[in-house]
């Protein structure tokens, strides 16, 4: 197959030139699959050579972050930006704190933002940033003044009309308070380069919300082009964070049952549903760094120890945790129990053996750049708000969500119809790639 011999040639190429790098190397091979025939058959994104320029990134900005902890000690941590396309908007995308970033990771992440933005259609480039500092058992005072530490490094390559940071794994508001706090000194000035702030300072509504609401917005829509809504569906959700539990009290509140979160130490099952005090209780959990293993008895929940939520019979599942998360036997799993929609609030949540048995079931899957992207476009009303000094309420920027999200799932299912069972994934990479690489052939070779 022509689609097949040119993506692998591709791909060879890509691997001698970035070796070592998996996770890239999964997103990008994900992408070419589905446009690599879209390119050729296009005569000036061939001649552009669109795909071989936007598997290299802008730039990617290394510094080392040197902090004292709590006893004095200095510590050494290594931070990264990857700038990795501003053709359509200033460099977009969330900053991440966990021991297993590298640059891999923000590459693949980096990458996937691009076209993820590129759907909103918002002007939203597309970037990634972290660190391998490892909050978990650091102080309230160690964890500012590493973010302290970290913005003294990446203050000189952002603004609010060059690379707009957001939070990410590890980096919520509170993060994002101090890292704000150590930029406006940088910069000495009030600008919006940042965004997830505090609403008293600039901050939106909806925001810690608006991942996991859109996510369900999205599916929302996928079951109204089928006639049907979420009234009495079983969903069941991975994860234990905002994207989880945010996603799980909008199923709810829209109809359905929710039937699992969960951590690393095993799933909360709820056969009548998730209520808002128990997503309550597990958001306390998540919040006081502590595991779900022991839910009071007045919430209905069980655990099951080293279980994931895939064995758990469900209409609808919704992985937010983190990527890769689905191996192939649980994605036989949710085919077994009679899954009808996959669709993703992590990032990658399926690993490639997963993506091959859930395509060739009857599951109708969507992908996270399509699904998880109502984060980045409340990032993006945040960024009109603090342009125009005037902020929206939740009212409003919910009712802008919802719109996106129904925007987005109608250009990815007309570039993704397939007869009667439509390619959300296909969609979503050919409208983001056509939206882009539009953009690049109109600058030239620059």
């Amino acid at each position: 197959m022509r689609r097949d011999r040119l993506t692998d040639e591709f791909m060879d190429r890509l691997r001698d030139r970035t070796p070592g790098e998996t996770e890239f190397h999964q997103a990008v091979e994900h992408v070419t699959r589905d446009v690599i025939t879209i390119e050729k058959a296009h005569a000036d994104y061939a001649a552009a050579k669109v795909l071989e320029r936007l598997t290299e990134p802008d730039r990617i900005v290394s510094f080392r972050v040197t902090w004292q902890d709590d006893a004095g000690e200095v510590e050494v941590n290594r931070g990264w930006r990857v700038q990795y396309s501003n053709a359509i908007g200033p460099y977009k995308g969330g900053l991440r704190f966990h021991p297993s970033v590298t640059p891999s990771v923000l590459k693949f992440l980096g990458f996937e933002q691009v076209f993820k933005n590129a759907l909103t259609g918002l002007p939203l480039g597309g970037a990634k940033g972290g660190s391998d500092f490892d909050p978990r058992g650091r102080s309230d005072a160690e964890i500012m003044r590493f973010c302290q530490s970290f913005m003294l490094h990446l203050a000189p390559f952002i603004g609010p009309n060059r690379d707009i940071p957001a939070g990410d794994i590890n980096v919520g508001t509170r993060e994002i308070g101090w890292l704000f706090a150590a930029y406006k000194l940088h910069a000495g000035a009030f600008a919006g380069a940042l965004t997830g702030k505090g609403q008293s300072f600039g901050g939106s509504a909806v925001r810690t919300q608006a991942t996991g609401y859109g996510l369900v917005y999205f599916v929302e829509a996928m079951l109204a082009e089928r006639r049907e809504d979420l009234e009495g569906k079983r969903v069941a959700i991975s994860g234990k964070g905002n994207v989880a539990t945010h996603a799980a009290l909008k199923a709810a509140a829209l109809g359905a049952r929710v039937v699992t979160l969960s951590d690393t130490s095993g799933t909360l099952r709820a056969p009548d549903g998730f209520s808002a005090h128990a997503v309550d209780w597990v958001r306390a959990r998540k919040a006081a760094g502590e595991d779900i293993s022991s839910p009071p008895r007045d919430l209905g929940l069980t655990f099951a120890e080293g279980a994931m939520p895939w064995t758990e019979e469900a209409e609808i599942a919704l992985p937010c945790a983190t990527q890769n998360e689905i191996d192939g036997d649980m994605a036989q799993a949710l085919v077994d129990g009679g899954t009808r929609i996959v669709a993703e609030g992590a990032n990658m949540p399926l690993t490639p053996e997963a993506a091959d048995v859930i395509g060739r079931s009857g599951i109708v899957y969507a992908p996270g750049k399509a699904t998880n992207a109502g984060g980045v476009a409340v990032s993006g009303l945040e960024m009109s708000q603090n342009s125009h000094r005037r902020p929206a309420s939740a009212a409003e920027v919910d009712a802008d969500l919802r719109e996106i999200m129904r925007r987005i799932h109608a250009v990815t299912l007309e570039e993704g119809r397939d007869g009667d069972r439509p390619d959300y994934s296909r969609g979503a990479n050919i409208a983001g790639f056509r939206k882009v690489a539009d953009a690049i052939t109109a600058m030239g070779a620059i």
